[in-house]
């Protein structure tokens, strides 16, 4: 699918001073796009953003509705990646994450309509799928949700849905399968694995494994995830109003991932196991049919490509 010419158009990416929201900046600026981010900074961080001194930085939260109208004026396209994210933290404090992840996702919406946007683009996640074993993972083939979070992300999506149906919104989402890369955060509780065990093996440490490692999961590399926002922009009418697997559509166990990176690394102490998490799922690998088809989406890179660049950004930061 053609991508938009984005030269001089205005577009706004929610949570763009965070890891995905920052690659898709870089891209659009690239591009020639005149890029506002909305972000509270609570993840985000500024230096993700610094080498785009002409980017706008509107510093405020979704669920302020001033803010978020203004965030949308004038933008053409509204790339909603602003989320609080994290299974764990959902079971933690599962009022947050609800009132972040749907109430805000509500006042973007709102907002991204009474501004007139072209099209909403929404990252959501392959946690919408629940408890279902079915492998791959098709769209419409969902199970009962494991977590607030995912909670979340599907009351995002059908909120998406509604909206469409209500008042012709155009908006597609984007299902992200445990994206990976550079800028990823490596500490804290609510860490990914991939910058969790590269920040382990450089530091000499032995990285945890939640459960056996025999939990698989479909790793997308970040770039990819940049290229299906582009490309939704870019799909015709006929393709909004749905989610779409966004995934490299290739699983991994956590133990191959983790001797691997142990092995670019150079070596380290070996995983230690800690009792698994809860609202995890066991398996995980994404059918991409009907993102190729609706979007001309296909990754580019393997993991193996992902993880080098992973390594030379961790071993530049120590």
């Amino acid at each position: 699918m053609p991508i938009p010419d984005f030269a001089s158009l205005s577009v706004l990416v929610t949570g763009g001073a965070g890891f995905i929201g920052s690659h898709l900046v870089d891209e659009l600026v690239a591009r020639g796009a005149r890029v506002r981010v909305l972000d509270n900074l609570a993840t985000g961080r500024r230096e993700n953003l610094a080498h785009h001194p002409g980017v706008e930085l509107v510093e405020g939260d979704l669920r302020d509705r001033d803010a978020c109208r203004a965030a949308c004026s004038g933008a053409a396209y509204v790339f909603h990646l602003a989320a609080l994210g994290s299974v764990p933290r959902s079971l933690e404090d599962p009022a947050t994450t609800i009132a972040v992840n749907v109430g805000g996702t509500a006042e973007l919406f709102d907002a991204a309509r009474r501004t007139a946007a072209r099209r909403v683009i929404f990252a959501t996640s392959s946690s919408v799928y629940g408890d279902s074993p079915t492998l791959p993972k098709r769209e419409g083939e969902e199970g009962d949700p494991l977590s607030p979070y995912a909670v979340s992300k599907a009351m995002g999506e059908e909120l998406a849905r509604t909206l469409a149906r209500a008042f012709g919104q155009e908006s597609i989402s984007l299902r992200y399968f445990n994206v990976f890369g550079p800028r990823q955060d490596p500490d804290g509780p609510y860490a990914a694995a991939v910058p969790r065990f590269f920040r382990a093996a450089l530091d000499g440490r032995a990285p945890i494994i939640y459960g056996d490692g025999e939990q698989s999961r479909d790793f997308t590399f970040v770039a990819d995830a940049v290229a299906a926002n582009l490309l939704a922009a870019g799909a015709p009418a006929a393709a909004c109003g749905r989610a779409y697997n966004v995934a490299s559509g290739r699983a991994v166990a956590v133990n191959v991932l983790a001797a691997r990176i142990r092995e670019l690394a150079g070596g380290g102490p070996v995983p230690v196991h800690a009792p698994p998490r809860a609202g995890d799922v066991r398996h995980s690998l994404a059918d991409l049919t009907a993102a190729e088809r609706a979007l001309g989406y296909a990754p580019r890179t393997s993991l193996d490509a992902g993880l080098r660049a992973c390594l030379d950004y961790f071993w530049a930061r120590r």
